[in-house]
């Protein structure tokens, strides 16, 4: 029988003493990591998030006045470029930029010397046939002169005159006078400029009633008629259509290539806001309509899977109203909708009964409080008193329709009285609780909202 060594046999306790203590160490090493981890998945299981804060409006049926947008140019009804007819040299400028004329006032007088010379030297000429006719019808009367000498007398008297109309016109056309009342602009001439015949001086315009030249497409073409409103505005803030008009004219030939038909509109002007050649937004305004459903389009949020909104629904409701969030066939995108895993966590986190303080469970068990326990489990406790009930959001996908001033029409997927989150949605997601503060309205304007507080 072989001699077991002393040394080699407390060597061998040695070695095992250590590897039962480093077991004992990387096991409690482990445990605890293991431990933690376990805790910090429950805190972060159970925890809530805090309730954000938003803008909701109360969904009510309306009146939607509906209409036909495009895009106009300003004319004036009555509006030229004034051009010399025949050549001169500029003598004198009677007009001021922008100064009201009325219609017959002289605006240029060209050099017009040579003109009136010839036009009094042909006055005095017809003077002169004028009283040699005379004297040939009395020479006539009294029996002596013979009606050649009439005649002659007659056609001499006439030609001159005929003469002296040319001239007057001639010097006439030396002038440049306004066709109708209204305002010129910023000369294009100066004073002892030549000018050559259809040199454009000055603009004339009428800027009484202007007129709108606007096109809409061939199928809006049946709902135009003579006679109908139409809003104007010049694209300023908030989108404003201060001046009304109406149509006075629709082209009945539709434009082939475009397919647009062209439409005119007057809009009286008197205080001058509008000036031609302006860019003007145009709304030929049709019959209203009652009990149209409308959202500020604040509302609506746009993803792949459609347009939606967040509704605001008490706790116990938005459980089963959070449902339509998500569609059956498409996969939600993060952030979305919530899954129903998703939503049935959130349900138990917002249930009260939750929410209660652990030293309740210690009480004495009360028979109806018993009987609300025994409740099926997503059902909620009910508020207590002077409590407001917790609400929670569901994500509802819509159908739009129109859209008009910052308003759009929803054709399905919220009815009348559902509260709807106007603003806050960027970090929204569906089940999660909210708290309505509706002192700030993004459908008005901030200076507006400030003079109401």
């Amino acid at each position: 029988m072989a001699t077991i060594n002393i040394d080699e046999v407390t060597l061998i306790k040695r070695f095992i003493i250590a590897a039962i203590l480093l077991i004992i160490v990387v096991g409690v090493i482990v445990g605890r990591q293991l431990f933690v981890d376990y805790m910090t998945a429950q805190y972060f299981a159970t925890m809530q998030p805090p309730a954000a804060t938003v803008s909701t409006v109360v969904v009510k049926p309306t009146s939607w006045t509906p209409g036909i947008e495009a895009i106009g140019t300003v004319r004036a009804v009555r509006g030229v470029n004034l051009n010399v007819e025949i050549a001169g040299i500029v003598k004198d400028i009677l007009f001021q930029a922008n100064q009201k004329v009325k219609a017959g006032d002289v605006l240029v007088q060209l050099d017009d010397a040579i003109q009136r010379a010839d036009l009094a030297a042909a006055t005095a000429q017809a003077a002169l046939d004028k009283t040699t006719l005379d004297r040939a019808v009395e020479l006539q009367r009294r029996r002596v002169g013979s009606d050649v000498n009439v005649d002659s007398a007659r056609a001499a008297a006439e030609a001159s005159q005929s003469r002296v109309a040319s001239l007057q016109a001639a010097v006439n056309q030396k002038q440049l006078t306004a066709p109708f009342d209204g305002t010129v602009g910023i000369s294009r001439i100066d004073l002892g400029q030549y000018l050559a015949p259809g040199t454009t001086v000055v603009t004339l315009q009428d800027l009484d009633t202007m007129r709108v030249d606007f096109t809409v497409p061939e199928q809006q073409f049946a709902d135009l008629k003579i006679g109908q409103s139409v809003r104007l505005g010049t694209g300023g803030v908030g989108g404003e259509m201060p001046f009304t008009g109406t149509i006075r004219g629709i082209d009945p030939k539709i434009d082939s290539a475009s397919r647009l038909a062209a439409v005119r509109a007057e809009v009286a002007n008197p205080e001058g806001r509008l000036t031609p050649g302006q860019f003007v937004q145009v709304r030929v305004e049709l019959p209203k309509e009652d009990d149209v459903i409308a959202l500020p389009q604040t509302a609506l949020t746009t993803s792949l899977y459609g347009d939606y909104v967040f509704v605001v629904r008490p706790a116990k409701a938005a459980e089963g109203g959070a449902a339509p969030a998500t569609k059956p066939e498409e996969k939600p995108a993060a952030g979305e909708a919530a899954t129903p895993a998703e939503q049935k966590a959130a349900a138990e986190q917002s249930s009260p009964a939750e929410a209660e303080k652990p030293a309740d469970s210690a009480k004495p068990a009360d028979p109806a409080k018993s009987a609300e326990t025994a409740a099926p489990t997503g059902q909620a406790a009910p508020a207590a008193e002077g409590e407001k009930p917790q609400l929670q959001l569901a994500q509802v996908f819509v159908k739009v329709g129109r859209r008009y001033g910052g308003v759009v029409e929803i054709t399905e997927g919220v009815s009348a009285g559902d509260e709807v989150v106007t603003a806050g949605q960027n970090r929204l997601f569906n089940g999660m609780s909210v708290v309505v503060d509706n002192t700030i309205d993004p459908s008005k304007p901030v200076d507006q909202q400030a003079a109401q507080q």
